[in-house]
C-alpha cells in the first residue's frame, strides 16, 4: 500500500520502473545542451496537461485524475480529468481523493510544529513519549529523527494495513499489538516504514493531548484553509459524499472505502485544491513552520556518520524525499492505497509545487506509476530543464571502476521486507541481480525500483547513475565488501545471503517439490502395478511403517507449501487469512519436517535389506527433498509459532 515513491504494498516488495540502455552515458562535459524552458504560464500549463493526462488515462484505463500546480504564492492551475464515479466529472474544488503516504508529509509537519515548540526532541529516545513497551534490539535508541527518515530499523508488517469498509482505528492498540521486529541498528539502513510513521503520529497525539486526526485538523489543515480535507476514518458526514469512487480500472465496479492503519501513515483525504493550499504553505512564507524549521525539514535527516557511503546518494529529509531532477532540487512524496495513487513535489528554490492524484490503478501493474511519472518528469523537463548529472562529474570508466563494479555484483534483496515472520518467504521474489560489465558498468536486473533491466555507470567511487536516466545508486562498503546499495533515500538493497538467495533457493525448492509429488504419485501407481501383475513385495514391518510415515509427511509438506503460497498471495492483495488457517499450515509444515526422521530410517532399512540400487536411490532422493523443504520452512518461519505478519 502506502509507499513513499508510489510503490504499492503488495509488492513493495515486488515493485519497479524504467528501461535499460546498454550504450555508455555521455560524460557531463559532453552532455547535450538542455532545451529551452517553456513559459510556466497557466495557458501553456493547461494546454500541456490537456495533451498528457487524458491520453494517459485512456491508455491505462483509469477513470479520473487531478493535477494542481502552484508557484510564487499563487495557484497556476487546478484541473480535473475523467470521472469521479457515476459519470460525475472530477472537480478539483469538490472531488476528494485519498492521498496515501503523501499524508506522511503532514505527519512530519505536525511533529516539527511540536519540535519547534520544544515539546518533542528529535533526538530523544522515542520511548519516553510512549505509554506502551516498544521492544528494541539495538542501540542507540530509536528517536523521532529515525522515525521521520525511515531509519528506525523496523521490518515490514502488513497485517491490517488496509481493510475494506468504514471502520474505526484504535491507534494505540494497532501499534502496541505485535509490533514489527527491529532488524537494523537505528540510523544505518533506511527501510520505508508505515509503522514508524504510525509511532510518530501517536507521539503527536500523546504530546498534544488530542487524537491524531483532531490535531492534524486543528493545527495543519484548518490553518491553511484545507476545509475539504480530513484524516478521520470514516470521513465526516459533510465530506463522505464528495469522495471519488475508485477501482482498479475504469471497467471495474467501485471499491469500498479503504481504512488505512496506522492512520498517520496514510489516512488523509483531500481535494486537489486543498493540496494546492498545503503546497503554498510548505513553500511559504507564510508557512506552518518557521523558516529554520522548514529548512530542517528539507535537509537530509542523517549523515555519513551512521549511513556511511549511502549518504553519497539521495537522502531523505524529515518527511520528504530527495527527488531532484535536471539539476533542480525537488522534494517530494508519493502515496498509494489499493485504488488511489498520488504524488506531491516541491521545488523550494523556484517556489513551485505540483500535486497529481488518480482514482484507479490501471490495467498494467505499473500504469499508475508511469502516468504519474509522465506528468511529474514531463513537468520538470518542460519547465525546468537542465543537466542530467545530479551528483558530480561522470568518471566514465575511471581507474578502479571495473574493480568496484566486480565488488558490487551479486544478488540483492530489499531492506523493506519482513524478516522474522512467515511472510519473509516473499523475499525470494523481487530480488535484484547486479552483474559487472566488462566496461565497468553495472547491469541491474531488474533495475532499482524498476520492472526492466537497467545499466548504471559510475559517477564517482561507489556512486552510480543510470545510463540514459537520472536515478542514483550509492554503495556502502565495509571491510572491502559492499554491504548495501541505497536508492532514493529510504529504499535500501542488501546482499542476499545464500540461504535467502532466490536464484539458489527457488530452484532447490521447486526440485524438491517435484520429487515429493513424483513420490506421492509413484507409491499408489507402484501398488497398483504389484496388485495387477501379482508382484508382491514382502517388507519388514518397521520398513513399512517408515515408508508410510514418510509418505504422510511428504503429503503434508506439499499441502502446506501450497497453502502458504495461497496465503502469501492473499495477504499481498491485502486480504484476510484466519489465524486458525495459519496455525494449521504450521502443523502440516512441521509434520513434513519431522518426516525427515522416518525418511532417513527408510534409507537405512533399504540398505540393510538390500532393497536394490533404484529403490535405495529413490528413498535417498526423497530424504534430500524433505530436508530441503524443511530447511526452507525453518529459514522462512513456516514452522514458527509466531503467526504475526
Amino acid at each position: 500500500m502506502i509507499a513513499g515513491t508510489g510503490a504499492r504494498t503488495a509488492l513493495a516488495v515486488l515493485l519497479a520502473l524504467v528501461t535499460a540502455l546498454l550504450a555508455g552515458a555521455p560524460s557531463a562535459a559532453a552532455a547535450p545542451a538542455a532545451p529551452p524552458a517553456a513559459a510556466l504560464t497557466p495557458a501553456d500549463l493547461d494546454a500541456w496537461l490537456d495533451g498528457v493526462v487524458p491520453a494517459g488515462l485512456d491508455r491505462a484505463g483509469i477513470a479520473g485524475a487531478a493535477v494542481t500546480v502552484v508557484r510564487d504564492g499563487q495557484v497556476l492551475t487546478s484541473r480535473g480529468y475523467g470521472v469521479a464515479g457515476a459519470g460525475v466529472p472530477v472537480d478539483p474544488t469538490r472531488t476528494l481523493f485519498r492521498v496515501g503516504s503523501v499524508a506522511k508529509v503532514f505527519t512530519a509537519t505536525a511533529v516539527l510544529q511540536l519540535v519547534e515548540q520544544g515539546r518533542i526532541d528529535l533526538d530523544a529516545d522515542v520511548r519516553t513519549y510512549l505509554d506502551f513497551p516498544l521492544p528494541l534490539q539495538f542501540e542507540p535508541p530509536v528517536t523521532m529523527r529515525h522515525l521521520l527518515t525511515h531509519s528506525a530499523g523496523f521490518e515490514e508488517r502488513i497485517r491490517g494495513l488496509i481493510t475494506l469498509g468504514e471502520t474505526t482505528e484504535d491507534l494505540r492498540d494497532h501499534l502496541a499489538t505485535d509490533p514489527p521486529e527491529q532488524v537494523f541498528p537505528p540510523g544505518t539502513t533506511p527501510a520505508y516504514s508505515n509503522y514508524g510513521y504510525g509511532l510518530a503520529g501517536y507521539v503527536v497525539a500523546r504530546v498534544s493531548g488530542m487524537p491524531y486526526p483532531d490535531y492534524l485538523q486543528r493545527h495543519v489543515l484548518d490553518p491553511v484553509g484545507m476545509t475539504s480535507s480530513s484524516a478521520a476514518q470514516p470521513l465526516p458526514p459533510p465530506l463522505r459524499d464528495r469522495l471519488s469512487s475508485a477501482s482498479p480500472t475504469v471497467d471495474d465496479p467501485a471499491a469500498p472505502f479503504e481504512t488505512v492503519r496506522p492512520s498517520p501513515a496514510g489516512s488523509l483525504t483531500a481535494s486537489p485544491d486543498d493540496m494546492g493550499r498545503f503546497m503554498l504553505a510548505e513553500l511559504g512564507p507564510p508557512s506552518l513552520l518557521s523558516p529554520a524549521t522548514q529548512d530542517l525539514m528539507r535537509r537530509p535527516g542523517l549523515g555519513a556518520g551512521t549511513l556511511g557511503g549511502l549518504a553519497e546518494g539521495p537522502r531523505t529529509g524529515l518527511g520528504l524525499f530527495d527527488e531532484s531532477r535536471n539539476g533542480r532540487r525537488i522534494l517530494g512524496h508519493g502515496g498509494d492505497t489499493q485504488f488511489f495513487h498520488a504524488h506531491l513535489q516541491l521545488y523550494p528554490a523556484e517556489r513551485t509545487g505540483i500535486f497529481v492524484a488518480l482514482n484507479g490503478s490501471g490495467r498494467g501493474a505499473m500504469d499508475s506509476h508511469e502516468l504519474r511519472e509522465a506528468v511529474l518528469h514531463g513537468f520538470t523537463d518542460r519547465y525546468f530543464p537542465g543537466g542530467t548529472d545530479p551528483g558530480g562529474a561522470d568518471t566514465g570508466g575511471a581507474t578502479g571502476s571495473a574493480d568496484r563494479a566486480v565488488l558490487a555484483q551479486g544478488t540483492y534483496e530489499s531492506a523493506r521486507a519482513p524478516f522474522s515472520t512467515f511472510l519473509s518467504a516473499m523475499n525470494l521474489v523481487g530480488q535484484v541481480t547486479v552483474v559487472a560489465q566488462p566496461d565497468g558498468t553495472l547491469l541491474f536486473a531488474p533495475g532499482p525500483l524498476s520492472a526492466q533491466p537497467a545499466v548504471y555507470r559510475e559517477l564517482r567511487p561507489w556512486v552510480w547513475q543510470e545510463v540514459g536516466g537520472q536515478r542514483i545508486v550509492a554503495g556502502r562498503v565495509e571491510d572491502g565488501r559492499v554491504t548495501a546499495l541505497g536508492v532514493e533515500g529510504a529504499f535500501t538493497m542488501l546482499p542476499a545471503p545464500p540461504w535467502r538467495n532466490g536464484s539458489l533457493v527457488v530452484p532447490v525448492l521447486v526440485g524438491a517439490v517435484v520429487v515429493l509429488l513424483a513420490a506421492l504419485v509413484a507409491w499408489p501407481a507402484g501398488a497398483w502395478v504389484r496388485r495387477r501383475y501379482g508382484r508382491a513385495v514382502v517388507t519388514p514391518r518397521v520398513d513399512r511403517l517408515a515408508l508410510l510415515t514418510t509418505r504422510l509427511g511428504a503429503a503434508a509438506a506439499v499441502v502446506a507449501l501450497g497453502g502458504w503460497t495461497a496465503v502469501v498471495v492473499t495477504l499481498l492483495g491485502l486480504g484476510e487469512v484466519p489465524t486458525g488457517v495459519l496455525a494449521g499450515l504450521v502443523v502440516l509444515q512441521a509434520a513434513g519436517a519431522l518426516a525427515v526422521v522416518p525418511a532417513a530410517a527408510s534409507v537405512v532399512t533399504g540398505v540393510r535389506r538390500r532393497a536394490g540400487g533404484p529403490a535405495v536411490s529413490g528413498r535417498l532422493l526423497l530424504l534430500l527433498a524433505l530436508v530441503a523443504v524443511a530447511g526452507v520452512a525453518a529459514t522462512y518461519g513456516l514452522i514458527s509459532t509466531d503467526l504475526g505478519f
